[in-house]
């Protein structure tokens, strides 16, 4: 387990102005050996969901379900983490951090980036690039 006070020391500006906790869905969406990380509660996902079968796969494991189910969440793979706003996400990385996960990365743009990455033009793209 890692020290959330060492966790929150890197957290400098280098680190905030590289990006180097959050993730595009474009660039995470075609990352190989990658999970998508739905943190929204179950009513949400249940509204809209997300499968993204031809990308990756999905893991829906609300917020308050994390501490419960860390372990269906896999340590060698990039996990990029997706909430509607990013608050959740963000607590979620932190967490993760402090159990020793490195590859997480905070989804960025809520519904409108991630919707974007699943209109036709950019699914037709991703799937003659990776088939």
């Amino acid at each position: 387990m890692k020290d959330l006070k060492d966790i929150l020391k890197g957290m400098t500006l280098e680190f905030f102005g590289t990006g180097q906790h959050k993730i595009s869905p474009s660039i995470h969406l075609s990352q190989k050996d990658a999970i998508f990380l739905d943190v929204r509660s179950e009513q949400e996902q249940k509204t809209i969901s997300f499968s993204l079968m031809y990308h990756m796969p999905v893991l829906h494991i609300p917020i308050c379900e994390i501490p419960d189910r860390v372990d269906e969440i896999p340590k060698d793979k990039t996990v990029g983490i997706f909430c509607s706003s990013g608050a959740r996400a963000a607590m979620t990385y932190l967490y993760l951090r402090t159990l020793g996960y490195d590859k997480v990365r905070i989804i960025e743009g809520g519904y409108p980036n991630l919707s974007n990455e699943c209109k036709p033009g950019n699914l037709l793209k991703y799937l003659k690039e990776n088939s």
